[in-house]
Formats: structure tokens, sequence, C-alpha cells
């Protein structure tokens, strides 16, 4: 854990912010006194990626899927 003081933590944010998005944990401090703690977020590795096209032959879109709905189900899509 990497402690900085508040002002060179002003002038160096941008590189403070790629060492705590790495993984570590910045202390910034005031007069060596600790204030405040720059961690990283749980961020994209933590989320499964997304696939293009996962679902692809595993559903069926109807011929008809642009053709108007029987006059029934409009009925009660239209609460009549």
């Amino acid at each position: 854990m990497e402690t900085i003081n508040i002002h060179a933590a002003k002038t160096q944010l941008s590189r403070l912010v790629d060492t705590a998005a790495a993984g570590h944990e910045i202390v910034i401090a005031r007069a060596g006194k600790p204030v405040a703690k720059l961690v990283p977020l749980a961020g994209p590795a933590s989320k499964p990626r997304r696939v293009l096209g996962a679902l692809a032959g595993r559903m069926k879109v109807p011929a008809d899927f642009d053709a108007p709905l029987p006059s029934e189900v409009l009925d009660d899509f239209e609460g009549r």
C-alpha cells in the first residue's frame, strides 16, 4: 500500500487512478496523517464477457412475426 501526500496526489491523479485500477491501494495523507484511500472498484474483470450470437440457433422467430395480432389477443392487451 502506497502512501502519498495530498499535494502530490493532486498533481499525479491520473497515474494514481491507473495504479488503483490495476489493483493497488493508495493512501492519501495530509501532513503525514492518512485522510483517504484510493481503491480499485470491481471492474469488468469480475463480470462475464458478453458473446455476440450466443443464442444463435436456439431461438426461432415465427414467419408471421410482423402479422397483426388476433382480435382476442388484441382485446386482452387493450383491456376489452
